[in-house]
């Protein structure tokens, strides 16, 4: 772990040369600490010709596509090895720690492949993680129906004498394990044990092809739109070719006909998300839950769908109907390199945490525009590493996401196996002129992303099985959400926003009409949320007589209130309905939770080291050893109700808060 000092001195070499090309452009030069200036500054092509390819991630064997067959067929043995150690073995702590081994084993192949397949490149490398993926899927559909391996877990969990001496998260990770097993239908007979393998495998190919439907642009004749908006779409021969909604284009008539046609109903598509959701229902049927929302919401903190209706429909008769900013004024102040800058002080003052740029070797990474991060505590040392893939590229999907390469998880020799994640986002490149400069909507999206990161990091499970993101979804939001609360908070802002050119800092009252427009559009947001999210429970619960559309269209009157329109099928574009499976409520509740803690805990003094750590020791170090709520409830020293969640959510939006709070501090 020596190596993270040694990253200064090529990027102060950076630095100097940077700071040549600025003084040509403006008078003023601004400064940056090395992480700004690392992400600051275009990234140096530098000839790997005589550097050993050290493998994506640092794993050899991806030097080339053949190493996924290599570290599949390894992780494929260990499994066997672990398996008969685990079935072997007499029932203690130690049982706990093969099924963790087991896990960590498998996940570290697939979450890398996981991750290689949406974003390397080139289509071999996600072809080769692809397979991989599909392979490992099915070797833990498998496991999860092993009756030998359920036993000697079986065998652990019953013996009370032994649970008694095991510490708790050791406890709650032996339950969580036994849960897999029984949503996977351990309890059936061999037949019917089957029969859930072959749902879960059939599970995988549906998925697979819904989300890859859901980002396929659709095509429409040349002549059928007005020539004077080609350009604004991709032209190919004699079709035009959309592949989004185009919700920031000026002209109306281009956000129309990209809503139309992008959003047209796809036979083929139906009938994949058709056949999802009703295998996603046989499945939990057979293993015994009234609906697949049922099993998804067992857990959760939410427990159970009645629950999430009611916060729904609660949320919604509380919503009353409620100026817009111009984002090019704000992006000088929001370069990349200053925000990083920005988060970098902000977890230095809440955590004693920094973010430190790491020379890459050859072949670590899948795009040249990729940097790395290593994130080192002031006493506890490296805690980990974060690879920041934020730029554009063609064939990148559009969603900002966090990805787990490795989890952290305590070894047999008292070493801590260090977290890796990948944070992916879309930004624009910088150019010859200028930084990459941010809009507030992509500044808070980094914080986000970096709130997702830093769970990773600062967790210190002694499983993998519950590092960081593990934990139940709508718990995994919360310390994402709680970040965009710091990254509107002036306190926080006038640390780091600096105009790139002139160093001169953002203006409150800039901020404050930011936190404005927030709230204006916050209620029409947070309505859209909650159509989203009872649609996902409606085609998740019982199944119905009638389409998709049909629901979707009686949804939308009741919790959105705009009109539908005729032959458009938005369903068949929301991907979430794969990953987020009847959970999709789960942003809401994460956003009350966080609500809550920013108010009660961070809103006095948010740079306070005290409440940063506090609430690491409470939410962040735990992942998902430790129930959800149990965790909320420490760190706001009361259990939420329902309506505690509902009015968190409400008064988020009302314009009055923030003067109400500045009178009562005088």
């Amino acid at each position: 772990g020596g190596s993270a000092m040694s990253a200064y001195n090529p990027l102060l070499r950076l630095l100097r040369a940077r700071s040549a090309v600025t003084l040509r452009l403006c008078r003023k030069v601004t400064t940056w600490s090395p992480v700004g200036a690392a992400f600051n500054a275009q990234a140096v092509r530098r000839s790997d010709l005589f550097r050993k390819n050290v493998g994506l991630f640092g794993v050899p064997e991806l030097s080339s596509t053949e190493g996924f067959d290599v570290i599949q067929e390894r992780a494929l043995l260990e499994t066997d090895q672990l398996v008969e150690k685990a079935c072997s073995s007499s029932p203690g702590a130690v049982t706990v720690e093969t099924f963790d081994k087991l896990s960590d084993s498998l996940c570290r192949v697939a979450d890398l492949a996981d991750f290689i397949k949406v974003a390397h490149p080139d289509p071999l490398y996600r072809e080769a993680a692809e397979k991989t993926c599909i392979n490992i899927g099915t070797t833990v559909e498998k496991l999860n129906t092993n009756v030998e391996l359920c036993k000697s877990l079986k065998n652990l969990l019953d013996n009370e004498e032994i649970m008694a001496k095991l510490d708790p998260e050791t406890r709650r990770v032996a339950e969580l394990f036994m849960f897999d097993f029984e949503i996977s239908g351990i309890h059936l007979d061999e037949k019917q044990r089957k029969e859930v393998v072959n749902l879960n495998v059939r599970l995988l190919d549906l998925s697979n092809k819904f989300l890859m439907g859901c980002h396929m642009p659709n095509r429409i004749d040349k002549r059928a739109l007005p020539h004077h908006i080609h350009q604004h779409f991709i032209n190919e021969g004699n079709y035009v070719q959309i592949g989004g909604l185009h919700a920031d284009a000026p002209d109306d008539l281009v956000r129309e006909v990209a809503y139309r046609i992008f959003l047209y109903s796809n036979g083929e598509m139906m009938h994949t998300l058709e056949e999802l959701l009703s295998c996603r229902n046989k499945l939990a049927r057979l293993v015994g839950y009234q609906s697949y929302s049922h099993r998804a919401l067992k857990g959760t903190m939410a427990k159970s769908p009645d629950t999430v209706m009611n916060f729904l429909q609660l949320l919604t008769d509380k919503l009353k109907d409620r100026f817009n900013i111009e984002p090019s004024l704000y992006s000088p102040y929001f370069s990349l390199g200053a925000c990083m800058e920005g988060l970098n002080s902000l977890f230095m003052q809440l955590f004693g945490v920094s973010l430190l740029a790491e020379q890459l070797n050859a072949g670590e990474v899948w795009s040249e525009d990729v940097r790395k991060l290593a994130v080192v505590h002031e006493t506890e040392g490296l805690l980990g590493y974060i690879y920041c893939d934020f730029f554009y590229r063609p064939d990148k999907p559009h969603q900002d996401c966090h990805f787990t390469i490795r989890g952290g998880r305590l070894l047999d020799d008292g070493q801590y196996q260090l977290p890796v994640v990948v944070l992916m986002l879309n930004l624009p490149h910088p150019t010859r002129s200028a930084p990459t400069l941010l809009t507030p909507a992509m500044m808070e999206n980094l914080f986000h992303e970096m709130g997702h990161a830093m769970h990773s990091m600062l967790g210190r499970t002694r499983y993998q099985h519950v590092t960081g993101t593990r934990c139940v979804t709508d718990f995994a939001e919360v310390p994402s959400i709680l970040m965009e609360y710091f990254a509107t908070d002036y306190r926080v802002i006038n640390q780091f926003a600096r105009h790139y050119q002139t160093g001169q800092p953002l203006p409150q009252s800039m901020v404050a009409r930011l936190c404005e427009s927030k709230k204006v559009c916050g209620a029409a947001d947070t309505q859209l949320q909650i159509f989203y999210a009872v649609l996902d429970q409606i085609y998740h619960g019982k199944p119905q007589s009638r389409s998709t559309t049909d629901i979707l269209i009686d949804m939308q009157q009741k919790y959105y209130g705009l009109p539908y329109v005729p032959n458009t099928a938005w369903q068949l574009r929301f991907s979430h309905l794969v990953g987020y499976g009847a959970k999709y409520y789960s942003y809401l509740m994460s956003r009350a939770v966080a609500s809550m803690v920013w108010r009660q805990c961070f809103h006095k003094d948010p740079l306070s080291r005290e409440t940063g750590e506090r609430y690491r020791r409470e939410m962040l170090a735990h992942g998902g050893g430790k129930e959800p709520m149990l965790m909320v409830e420490g760190m706001l020293q009361k259990r939420p109700s329902t309506e505690d969640f509902v009015d968190a959510l409400v008064s988020d939006l009302d314009p009055d808060f923030e003067t109400f709070i500045m009178d009562s501090d005088g």
